[in-house]
């Protein structure tokens, strides 16, 4: 049996501490933010913030767009053709169908405010 390195205890350690930590991080953000609302509504202050479907959809599309497109192209010049394409295929029909929906929204709005309605 191979006895591992310091190093390489060390390297394989990082990703984990590194995701750990992310998750804490994350999970009490998530739990101060719950207990203010809370204390908002029993306070009487609180305001629902409106969601915007049409800008989220339109920043997500985009990012997925050209990271899929990246991922894509990288994985076609290393020469990987096979299932690990989906990698790179996978967020760009993704970002392609939200954009789709951000153009199909914005041009329905857009014939509603001509119609009058």
């Amino acid at each position: 049996m191979i006895k591992p390195s310091a190093a390489q205890v060390i390297i394989a350690i990082i990703p984990i501490v590194g995701i750990v930590m992310g998750s804490v991080v994350v999970f009490f953000y998530l739990l101060w933010h719950h207990r203010q609302r809370i204390l908002l509504i029993k306070a009487g202050q609180y305001q629902k913030k409106p969601f915007d479907l049409l800008s989220f959809s339109l920043l997500a599309g985009l990012l997925l767009v050209s990271v899929g497109i990246s991922l894509t192209i990288f994985l076609i010049v290393i020469g990987d053709t096979d299932h690990s394409l989906l990698g790179g295929i996978i967020p760009l029909s993704i970002g392609t169908g939200l954009l789709t929906y951000y153009c199909i929204k914005r041009c329905d709005r857009g014939n509603r405010s001509n119609h009058g309605t």
